[in-house]
């Protein structure tokens, strides 16, 4: 009889050998060199640059200067040329030329524009001035000249701005209409018969004379010479109320009208130049 030896199941195999497998916690790690955690700091250069570059930039700066100063005897030169501009016909060129001559006596960086320009306004028929410099050695000159439209009073014109301005001569504007006033009401005075030179264009009259009085009534003489009295206020309305009575009532008879007074408030008066029949008033109302 034979014997068989029979192993447990599962146990077929041997068991291998050696230390059992570490799990969990208890695995076991390898360890960093104590060398390896300490890390060197960067340098930080940030204050050089904000010191650097304000350094560089003052000294470009210098340099610049000192380069400027350098060539300033080339490049300021004496003026050599003088330009005068715009459309003169009151004043001249010579006389222009002669009135700047001090200051064209600078250098080209040194010339006083703004004192040119101020010694130039103070021209009477200069209304305004511009002056500047044109590389290497020019001055030009650009002038507005005053734009006369009337007379005020006796010594002065009006330009069209309403400002006045007193040329040495004004034998030659007797022409201009004649216009009066307070000083301070130049403008207003200018702008009323700039309105009523409009107004009465249509009836054939132009004006001659016009007069703000000081209690502030307007007096007004055409070249036809017929004097209007027109008061104080509503001034437009009047002369609206004129021009339909006149194409009316007067219009044929305008030779002999020697003034009409417009001071009413719903009507005129006329007065004549000759006397009329007997049996008609020296003035008559028209309403």
């Amino acid at each position: 009889m034979v014997a068989a030896l029979r192993h447990p199941s599962g146990s077929a195999r041997a068991p291998l050998r050696g230390k059992p497998a570490q799990r969990g916690a208890s695995r076991l790690v390898a360890k960093e060199p104590i060398g390896a955690r300490v890390r060197l700091a960067k340098p930080n250069f940030g204050w050089l640059k904000r010191v650097t570059w304000p350094l560089l930039l003052l000294g470009l700066g210098y340099g610049a200067y000192d380069l400027a100063q350098r060539l300033m005897p080339y490049a300021d030169l004496p003026i050599a040329k003088v330009s005068v501009e715009g459309d003169l016909s009151y004043i001249s060129q010579q006389a222009v030329q002669q009135r700047i001559e001090p200051f064209v006596e600078a250098s080209f960086f040194s010339v006083d524009l703004v004192g040119m320009r101020n010694e130039l306004e103070q021209m009477p028929w200069i209304a305004s001035a511009q002056v500047r410099r044109v590389w290497p050695d020019q001055v030009v000159v650009k002038l507005e000249e005053q734009l006369p439209i009337a007379r005020w009073g006796d010594e002065a014109l009006l330009n069209n701005q309403g400002q006045a301005f007193e040329p040495r001569e004004l034998a030659n504007y007797q022409h201009l209409p004649q216009l009066y006033g307070p000083k301070r009401a130049q403008q207003r005075v200018m702008q009323q018969y700039q309105v009523l030179s409009q107004m009465l264009r249509p009836m054939g009259f132009t004006v001659v004379r016009l007069e703000l009085r000081e209690r502030g009534s307007w007096f007004l003489s055409t070249g036809q010479g017929i004097e209007l009295l027109l008061g104080r206020d509503h001034l437009v309305e009047k002369m609206r109320r004129l021009s339909v009575i006149f194409d009316k009532a007067l219009k044929e008879q305008q030779a002999n009208i020697a003034r009409i007074d417009l001071r009413y408030a719903n009507g005129l008066a006329v007065a004549w130049r000759e006397p009329p029949a007997p049996t008609t008033a020296n003035t008559a109302v028209v309403q």
